[in-house]
């Protein structure tokens, strides 16, 4: 019965709620703080809550259930016809940046814009007007710098008074229709929350995908935006959520699996850093930037000077720091360059010092003085390019850079996209899938790398593939959607093609026998409606033992193995692979079917000739 209660779940679950209840009970005591934890955030926030973020959260959990078909299968969407293939394809374009490969990719993602999207819809605020702090003007600061400004802090002061926050009152005010204007939509906080925000987020999910490298998918972009949005207001507090964003997943593991247990066991798959979007990454995170930049700077332009403090700054060396820390902890050095059949080539050296370029720039736009680098010659009013030239602050050519930066980084992923993929026969005898086919084939040219042929320092863009390989050319799309070593380590996959809301599954599964010390020979077959065909048959392969001058040849063919067994005369005779129990005779030697095993029988010799090939995902 203790044992029971030990492994039970919901054991579990109350006993760690009842200390995690007890330390906010210590905690609170110890701060008795009145109200002050919630009232900044409702000094910023409709009654305290993100809106935006947990209205953009809901609409990608719609795109993954519905138009996914995540809803049926939630651990396996579908994912091939949601990637950006090509601006020909604008179905996978549109949802792309919104869609997801799986379970823990869409997790991932959505509970680091829990923590991202917060800081970030704090920083704009639902509340655009000036908020009175502790009956005094409360500064919302930032990490931009200020002409004259010396001081380093880049947090709120204070904490917001209860009568410093709307009324009800105020906000149905302002929602009447006789006071509706361009002007108070913009400073509606119903907007705000509800449309702009959330409207800002999926907007931009949409338009990264017109500069993806690849057909990429998932919502990173716009995380990595989030945090590049919240690093200008907040550069200490972003670095320091990073680690809460571990918390949010820690704690959302718990309530899903509050008991785990697990065993040693292998697994298959790229290397972690080349599953990486880098350059997605890259986009977001300096447009996040390039935004908060303008928003400050939009919000020092406007009458209300007081809502940004004039005496709010950070150090470029802050700044800097801050910069290679995030993007050293979420991998934005790992370039890399693909060398075909599942080969990868990574350049940390010059990921690390492009990192710290990048960082640099960051620092100078965000930390850069306003003040003209040579006062002497700078004209008050430039109207010439030569008079911006001479005029010029480290703030406007940091952001010069910054623009430049993002300019060189999304430039790449738009000639890919320009190009359609040739409607050339697959290899094999593909099955026709409502407008799809599915092969497969082994070292064939790759025709997503190979899209647009380029070479340089000794690489090049023409690569080999070798695995399941689905095509759509109404949709643009070619892929090797198993790779074959991924095929070969758990000897069967399922393949998910479709549409929005819709699903075809084609299983596809490897038969193998490995002959004695003379490899595998395998043969893969598509499993649709319970009607199978085969795909693919490799080469035979000779067992290395000799049976009185006679060689074993075990070979795959449609439908199933043959044996061979040829003589010193040349004269081969072929029979198909015995039943378990049952045996054959070649030649005159027997061979006789054991399980998973076959051994040859002369006179007083026996030897195996071939074994069952065994996959280890599946053992």
């Amino acid at each position: 019965m203790v044992a029971e209660a030990l492994s039970s779940n919901t054991v579990h679950l109350v006993a760690g709620g009842a200390l995690v209840a007890v330390a906010l009970a210590v905690v609170y005591q110890a701060d008795r703080p009145r109200g002050a934890w919630t009232r900044a955030l409702r000094s910023r926030f409709l009654l305290g809550v993100p809106w935006g973020t947990l209205v953009a959260i809901a609409a990608v959990v719609a795109v993954y259930l519905f138009v996914q078909s995540g809803l049926e299968n939630p651990n396996r969407p579908v994912v091939i016809p949601f990637r950006s293939w090509s601006y020909f394809y604008p179905e996978g374009m549109l949802w792309s940046g919104l869609a997801h490969s799986g379970r823990s990719h869409i997790t991932g993602n959505l509970l680091s814009t829990l923590v991202a999207g917060a800081l970030a819809e704090y920083a704009y605020g639902h509340f655009p007007d000036s908020r009175e702090i502790d009956d005094e003007p409360g500064p919302v600061r930032s990490a931009l710098s200020s002409a004259g400004s010396s001081s380093a802090t880049v947090s709120l002061t204070s904490l917001p008074s209860r009568a410093s926050l709307p009324s009800r009152a105020s906000i149905r005010k302002s929602l009447a229709v006789g006071s509706v204007s361009r002007e108070s939509l913009a400073t509606n906080p119903y907007v705000r929350a509800f449309v702009v925000v959330p409207g800002a987020m999926l907007s931009f999910g949409v338009l990264a995908s017109l500069f993806a490298l690849g057909p990429v998918i998932g919502f990173s972009g716009v995380v990595f935006a989030l945090w590049g949005f919240a690093l200008v207001f907040y550069l200490v507090t972003t670095i320091a959520a990073l680690t809460g964003a571990t918390l949010v997943n820690v704690t959302y593991e718990t309530l899903r699996n509050p008991v785990v247990v697990s065993e040693a066991s292998g697994s298959y798959g790229a290397p972690s850093w080349a599953n990486i979007a880098i350059q997605g990454h890259a986009i977001g995170l300096i447009a996040g930037i390039l935004a908060a930049v303008w928003l400050v700077r939009r919000r020092r332009r406007r009458e209300t000077t007081e809502w940004i403090d004039p005496e709010s700054r950070t150090s470029a060396l802050v700044a800097f720091g801050a910069i290679l820390l995030f993007g050293g902890s979420r991998r934005l050095w790992a370039i890399y360059w693909y060398l075909g059949s599942e080969r990868y080539e990574l350049y940390r050296a010059i990921g690390l010092g492009l990192l710290t370029v990048l960082a640099a720039i960051v620092a100078l736009a965000i930390a850069g003085r306003d003040e003209p680098i040579r006062p002497d010659l700078a004209v008050p009013e430039p109207e010439t390019i030569r008079d911006g030239v001479r005029s010029a602050t480290p703030a406007a050519i940091g952001l010069l850079l910054l623009v430049s930066a993002l300019a060189i980084v999304a430039g790449p992923g738009i000639a890919p996209n320009l190009v359609a993929v040739d409607d050339d026969e697959l290899p094999g005898d593909p099955i026709e899938v409502s407008g799809y086919q599915v092969t497969y084939a082994e070292n064939v040219e790759d025709r997503v790398v190979s899209v647009v042929e380029m070479e340089a320092f000794g690489r090049s863009t023409s690569v080999n593939t070798s695995g399941v390989i689905v095509a759509n050319a109404d949709r643009e799309i070619w892929t090797t959607a198993v790779s074959k070593g991924n095929l070969a380590f758990w000897g069967y996959r399922a393949v998910d093609v479709g549409g929005t809301g819709w699903r075809e599954t084609v299983w596809v599964q490897r038969t193998g026998w490995v002959a004695a010390n003379g490899g595998p020979t395998y043969r893969v077959d598509a499993v649709r409606n319970e009607t199978r065909s085969t795909l693919f048959t490799s080469e035979p392969a000779r067992a290395e033992p000799r049976i009185d001058g006679r060689n074993v040849t075990v070979a795959a063919v449609e439908g199933g193995f043959e044996l061979r067994v040829e003589g010193d005369g040349g004269e081969t005779e072929i029979a198909p692979l015995p039943a378990v129990n049952e045996s054959v005779t070649l030649r005159e030697v027997t061979f006789v079917r054991e399980n998973n095993a076959v051994f040859a029988e002369r006179r007083e010799t026996r030897v195996r000739i071939a074994q069952r090939e065994r996959y280890e995902g599946r053992q």
